[in-house]
């Protein structure tokens, strides 16, 4: 796996996960927000997709990133459909659309979205056992201002994002 980090300039990004709106809004001023750091890894045939990239997560101590961008192609794909408790597994080659999400070492949430050979698209929740075929060129945003936690929602019962100012 190649990892390149670069600075992203002035980007100023907000890390936000509140409701700007309705009962218990939070105003968008009080929200953390934090620049970004830019880190490139390529991934290689064989590796596991969202395996590597918590392996990353854990292994660079990252706290709070996001997926900017993801090209590339999987020879088999593990995801959980939405409103579906277990996971699919699609084998055969498939071209990489898109890949967005929320990681650090204590959790990713990553959703992808996949076109077979004649360009119908498949998408959900990616899970472990996504297998590369030739590359993943995965673009990471670090924020290195915020600290992203998993919590239980009581409302839904799912552990959900909650940012913090690190």
């Amino acid at each position: 796996m190649n990892v390149t980090r670069r600075a992203a300039g002035a980007l100023g990004v907000m890390g936000a996960v509140a409701c700007a709106s309705g009962p218990g809004a939070t105003s968008i001023a009080a929200l953390p927000r934090s620049s970004a750091l830019a880190m490139v890894v390529r991934l290689r045939p064989g590796d596991d997709l969202k395996a590597a990239l918590d392996a990353l997560a854990r292994r660079e101590g990252l706290e709070a990133a996001s997926v900017s961008t993801c090209v590339g192609s999987l020879e088999r794909v593990t995801v959980r459909f939405a409103d579906r408790p277990e996971g699919t597994v699609l084998e055969g080659r498939r071209e990489i659309v898109s890949l967005v999400g929320t990681l650090s070492a204590t959790g990713s949430h990553l959703h992808i979205a996949v076109s077979d050979g004649e360009g119908r698209t498949l998408g959900g929740h990616l899970l472990d056992g996504s297998r590369v075929y030739t590359t993943a060129e995965v673009v990471l945003l670090v924020f290195p201002s915020l600290r992203f936690e998993r919590e239980v929602d009581p409302a839904y019962g799912y552990r959900e994002l909650v940012v913090r100012p690190r």
